[in-house]
């Protein structure tokens, strides 16, 4: 079984129940069996180019996003250099993103993939997938697409929520100075949940994290941060 025909499987399952559609009704919209949808999702069977932008019609999604897969990076990258070469963050081609929404109160986390794209003017695209997260859970997931641009000390991802383009976001993160394998930052838009905008403190890391209350403590603003927020009248976000 194919790694790429697996992923996009998978991508297709996940977009298919985030459109409540049941697999019959995917294989009646794209004029195939149920036993055959099936097989696509499983990655079971290489799925032709034309069948592919079929699904994504029906399921309402651009074909990149079904066809974001991104092998693990090797040690050694032979492709554009990036500003600051040696930074592990700079170098990454999957990054993970955490962050607490105080209105729901949940803990959110999701999978930043990271590729080059010489038609972008950054020279790279990324994809988000964002989903709720506890301990014993995980939700439905949101799925993102976009840019980056690298400069010296930041990192600024360009995000468009492919579900309602009215959601753009804004992702900022530092480039740190020391060796670690996180970083904080910030992420800014307009809501897609209530229409306001808002800003979210967050953490990108090079590795999975657990959660857990030492997680939930960096991602809240603390007593102090909010006192410079009502001082300044802005959220501010210090690189630590």
């Amino acid at each position: 079984m194919s790694s790429i025909s697996s992923h996009v499987g998978a991508r297709i399952r996940a977009y298919r129940k985030l459109q409540n559609m049941n697999l019959q009704e995917l294989a009646d919209r794209i004029h195939k069996s149920r036993a055959t949808v099936s097989k696509y999702e499983n990655g079971e069977i290489i799925i032709d180019i034309e069948t592919l932008y079929e699904i994504s019609q029906v399921l309402r999604t651009h074909i990149s996003s079904l066809l974001d897969y991104a092998p693990e990076p090797e040690e050694e990258t032979t492709g554009r250099a990036h500003p600051i070469n040696q930074s592990p963050f700079f170098r990454a081609r999957r990054l993970y993103f955490y962050f607490y929404d105080g209105r729901s109160r949940r803990l959110k986390d999701g999978i930043i993939h990271i590729r080059e794209n010489e038609s972008l003017p950054g020279g790279y695209e990324a994809n988000l997938t964002l989903a709720t997260l506890s301990q014993n859970w995980r939700s439905s997931d949101t799925f993102y697409a976009g840019s980056v641009t690298y400069s010296d000390m930041l990192i600024r991802f360009s995000f468009v929520n492919q579900f309602n383009t009215l959601e753009e976001d804004l992702l900022y993160i530092f480039n740190p100075l020391a060796a670690t394998d996180e970083t904080e930052g910030i992420i800014c838009g307009i809501s897609s949940a209530d229409m306001v905008p808002c800003a979210f403190k967050c953490l990108v890391s090079l590795t999975p994290k657990e959660p857990s209350l030492k997680l939930l403590e960096a991602l809240t603003i603390t007593k102090k941060e909010w006192q410079k927020c009502q001082k300044y009248n802005m959220l501010v976000v210090e690189h630590g």
